[in-house]
């Protein structure tokens, strides 16, 4: 789970599997793969930067590095 920040100044927390592509137009619009889609404050890098983060720490087995 990612927590991002709608235009209104909404903070939500949105389950990064679901994200099916992002654009830059220029406010940031995540496609999810519903087909909903939502737009946040938030750049696409900063996006990409918190879901590789989120998939990362879900994919660690804990104790190896």
């Amino acid at each position: 789970m990612i927590k991002l920040t709608k235009l209104n100044g909404e903070h939500f927390v949105l389950n990064a599997d679901l994200i099916r592509y992002i654009e830059s137009r220029p406010d940031t619009f995540i496609t999810l793969t519903t087909d909903d889609r939502i737009i946040v404050q938030e750049s696409v890098d900063d996006v990409i930067q918190k879901s590789v983060e989120y998939s990362r720490a879900i994919r660690t087995i804990p104790g190896l590095t």
